[in-house]
């Protein structure tokens, strides 16, 4: 009885789209676990997430030129990804960027992983303050201004998408107006 009410308690919560300040898994009525709030690549790679994240990391290869250009030009950037583990997208482009930035040998103090929930919510309210929609979302800044994004899915490839955001060149998300 109690196991019930505890569910039904995580499920308005999670219906509810309220999350609170502080690093949780919690789990939905289907009993998969989910991360929520600041993580790193090393939470990924433990279980249950680890079932997708390493086959994803490890089956990647990224183009050539476009790892060239993300070496040359990625340290100039503040970089904040949202992404929730349920989700595909998240899923698929996730461990890629992870493997990406590990290619180039960037500096992870300058990187901040937020999960959200199946309402696309995140501790702190900073998925309104980034209007964080879609996810999986990476958000390049400079100077603590937003530069660009990556949102959801590539447009070329993964690599070469970022390869032209952290260059300069025009890029625009799949969902900009």
């Amino acid at each position: 009885m109690i196991n019930k009410v505890l569910l039904l308690f995580l499920g308005f919560s999670l219906i509810s789209g309220e999350v609170s300040d502080k690093e949780v898994s919690i789990e939905n009525k289907n009993s998969v676990e989910i991360l929520l709030g600041e993580f790193t690549q090393a939470d990924l790679e433990k279980a249950p997430h680890s079932r997708w994240f390493t086959p994803g990391y490890e089956n990647y290869t990224p183009k050539k030129e476009a790892l060239k250009t993300i070496k040359k030009n990625i340290h100039d950037y503040e970089i904040l990804m949202f992404m929730g583990t349920w989700c595909g997208d998240s899923r698929y482009e996730v461990p890629k960027f992870f493997k990406l930035l590990d290619e180039v040998n960037f500096d992870r103090k300058n990187l901040k992983n937020i999960a959200v929930n199946f309402a696309k919510k995140a501790p702190g309210d900073l998925d309104k303050e980034y209007k964080i929609h879609r996810v999986p979302t990476i958000i390049f800044m400079k100077d603590g201004k937003e530069v660009n994004r990556f949102v959801e899915y590539s447009i070329e490839s993964l690599e070469e998408d970022l390869a032209k955001i952290v260059k300069g060149k025009k890029y625009t998300d799949p969902y900009s107006e």
